[in-house]
């Protein structure tokens, strides 16, 4: 009987069988949790790969098959003319970027910006790598603009250009890279120019979505202003300072690259960005230039409405004060003759008479109508 019930002694009872049960789920759940009750371990993962959104080597212009690491990727290109890598990273870490960065020989002061992605537009020499940084924007399509209205969204793209690769560092998702790189690929004889091309191609993609966030602005604009002038107008001081801090946040990422790409296609870069790819440079310096006076002019428009509005507000504040005191004038009368008769003098002028009183109330009404035509008159009522 007891061998029967024990669960080691291999019996066919009831028992044995419902242990039978409960031991391989027990079994799984031990291997799932771990002995001890803790957590299993995480599986080690190539933290450089999570950052990587693309890497691909290019010879000729010509995208090569296979997807290649960063690292033979870089030797292949070093191997063979008119070659360059260009790996694309995604909001990377300081781990992610370290490996990175010691097999392209970064500047760790370059590396610690593109880390952190707090940089105003510039450009900066680190031996034979170009570091340009790039400020995004994207503008947010939105209902009826309020004092919580969130109309641009702006980001970071860092760029690192030697003579056989580009490192693109995209930071936010205001200007995603993907379709640069496809638009490029189909572009070879512009791709065979090196790594400069793509440093072209995503700075002209950028200022391309700046005129975009330019022209949604001015619509708002309008909006804004046919509402601030209209009979009914309901648009709020709130509101309107709430577009002028996402116009100064759109004007500081669009201002300060005026700069690098007025050196990039200076005198100063020969040697550095052939020939070819400055005059696409000048184009798009000539668009951002285009942009940069739109954004001044809906910059100067946006004073001005909220300088009207604040009038507005002033004068409505007026309007409502001459109001107050035209009743309180109207008031007035009535106060005063309450005040005469209520003093209780034994002496008073017609206290007696019988017609005093419905004489009295006329004449106060009719001494408050004329005051009340007079205000209406004056456009105080």
């Amino acid at each position: 009987m007891a061998e029967r019930n024990n669960p080691a002694a291999g019996g066919n009872g009831h028992s044995g069988g419902r242990s039978r049960t409960w031991t391989a789920p027990v079994r799984a759940m031990t291997r799932i949790i771990g002995a001890d009750g803790s957590p299993p371990p995480t599986p080690a993962r190539d933290v450089v790969r999570s950052a990587v959104v693309d890497c691909a080597l290019y010879v000729d212009g010509v995208r090569q098959e296979g997807r290649q690491d960063y690292a033979s990727a870089l030797a292949a290109a070093r191997e063979q003319p008119n070659a360059f890598v260009w790996l694309g990273l995604h909001e990377p870490s300081e781990a992610e970027m370290a490996p990175i960065a010691e097999a392209y020989g970064l500047h760790e002061l370059a590396v610690e910006d593109a880390v952190k992605a707090e940089q105003r537009p510039k450009l900066e020499r680190f031996n034979d790598v170009v570091f340009l940084v790039c400020r995004t924007a994207r503008y947010l399509e939105h209902g009826r603009l309020t004092e919580h209205s969130e109309v641009v969204e702006t980001g970071q793209v860092l760029m690192f250009i030697g003579p056989a690769f580009v490192i693109t560092v995209r930071h936010g998702n205001a200007s995603r890279l993907s379709p640069v790189r496809t638009d490029l690929e189909a572009r070879q004889e512009l791709l065979a120019q090196g790594p400069w091309a793509v440093a072209y191609a995503v700075s002209d993609r950028i200022v391309d979505h700046y005129i975009e966030v330019a022209d949604g602005i001015e619509d708002d604009l309008d909006a804004l202003e046919e509402d601030v002038f209209s009979r009914a107008g309901t648009s709020s001081i709130q509101s309107i300072y709430q577009l002028k801090r996402e116009l100064v946040e759109f004007r500081r990422a669009v201002v300060p690259f005026q700069r690098p790409l007025l050196t990039l296609t200076s005198d100063a870069s020969r040697g550095t960005v052939p020939k070819e790819i400055r005059r696409y440079f000048r184009d798009v310096q000539d668009h951002l230039s285009r942009t940069i006076e739109q954004v001044t002019g809906n910059d100067d428009l946006l004073n001005s409405i909220l300088q009207a509005r604040l009038a507005q507000v002033s004068v409505d504040q007026n309007n409502d004060m001459r109001k107050i005191a035209s009743w309180a004038a109207i008031a007035t009368v009535w106060t005063a003759a309450a005040g005469i008769y209520g003093m209780n003098f034994d002496f008073m002028p017609e206290l007696k008479w019988r017609y005093s009183y419905p004489i009295l109330i006329m004449l106060l009404v009719i001494t408050s109508g004329t005051l009340y035509r007079l205000f209406r008159r004056n456009g105080w009522l």
